[in-house]
């Protein structure tokens, strides 16, 4: 290489170097996008659309909600894992991210690696739910009905991968029953068709099953925690049931692409916080049935350690990829 190019190389480098801290001081100079890897009308929409509102004052920047949908949220994931770490393109996903790595054979992107975590959000339970005009009358009439009916029994999910996809088949392992998973392209299609009467069961996500279990639109039977739901108290836990042991557990959290500067990372963290203790905020979870996280886990090495320790879970839960994303 001759002194020249040294030397424009030298001189290209450190312009990058003075350039970066100005664009993060400017940050954000325009809209952001974040990306829900599941369809509008979903849990994770409502808790996105929530958090982004508020970040959005904070930032002086509107946040835009992008839903991209399928393969088990694993396409909204690659969208934002592949994009440019400007800041200008997020994800929230929940449980289902470190899951896929564990479902899936050939994601392009590496779950351990491929995001910063800035936060963790919420965590709640999952509710088992039916057809307004399912037969089972209580909990245990539902586990006893679902043995029995094997793989008549159809319960919906939006897509492999999902966290309806990922309780349903922890209650199938519970139960010993094979029934019949039916993947959605999110949890709406797939509530709607529950309402319906076209599919049986659902694990619906708290955030998205209280309301239509409070105007008995869907039946509702158990939740997934160790805990009962306040938001719906009559309702057992599995364990309470006779699934001992049983718990499941949903959590969100907010990602940047791998690489993203610092400072900006530290904008948009700073910002979540303040979305976190806005009493409007926890309000609406709570009426929803999730709550956010104790502020010592809102922070990125915490969001990092639970995402890392799900890893290694779910890859012991699923030892054996059960499909290609797409």
């Amino acid at each position: 290489m001759s002194s020249f190019i040294k030397r424009a190389a030298a001189v290209a480098a450190g312009l990058v170097l003075s350039i970066a801290p100005v664009v993060a001081e400017d940050y954000p100079a325009r809209p952001i996008t974040l990306v829900v890897p599941y369809s509008a009308g979903g849990p994770s929409d409502l808790i996105g659309r929530l958090v982004g509102d508020s970040m959005s004052k904070t930032l002086g920047q509107q946040i835009v909600v992008e839903n991209v949908t399928g393969a088990g949220g694993t396409l909204g994931a690659s969208r934002v894992a592949r994009s440019d770490p400007d800041g200008y393109t997020l994800l929230i996903h929940h449980i289902a991210l470190p899951a896929s790595a564990a479902l899936y054979d050939n994601l392009n992107y590496d779950t351990a690696t491929g995001f910063e975590p800035l936060g963790l959000i919420n965590t709640g339970p999952m509710v088992v739910v039916s057809r307004p005009n399912y037969e089972a009358a209580d909990a245990a009439a539902l586990i006893a009905k679902i043995k029995a009916d094997g793989g008549k029994t159809t319960v919906g999910n939006a897509g492999i991968g999902s966290n309806a996809h990922l309780c349903a088949s922890l209650l199938q392992r519970a139960t010993g029953a094979k029934f019949t998973q039916v993947p959605y392209r999110g949890t709406g299609p797939a509530m709607t068709d529950l309402i319906a009467g076209q599919i049986d069961m659902m694990c619906d996500q708290s955030t998205n099953a209280v309301a239509p279990v409070q105007t008995h639109k869907i039946k509702g039977f158990a939740v997934s925690s160790k805990e009962r739901l306040p938001a719906l108290k009559d309702l057992p836990t599995l364990d309470e049931a006779g699934l001992t042991g049983f718990e499941f557990v949903v959590w969100h959290g907010l990602y940047a692409p791998k690489g993203t500067p610092k400072e900006i990372l530290a904008k948009l963290h700073d910002a979540l916080l303040v979305a976190l203790k806005d009493e409007k905020i926890v309000a609406k979870f709570a009426e929803v049935g999730t709550t956010v996280f104790p502020e010592a886990e809102r922070t990125p090495e915490a969001h990092k350690a639970r995402l890392e320790k799900e890893l290694a879970v779910w890859k012991k839960v699923f030892p054996e990829p059960a499909s290609k994303s797409n």
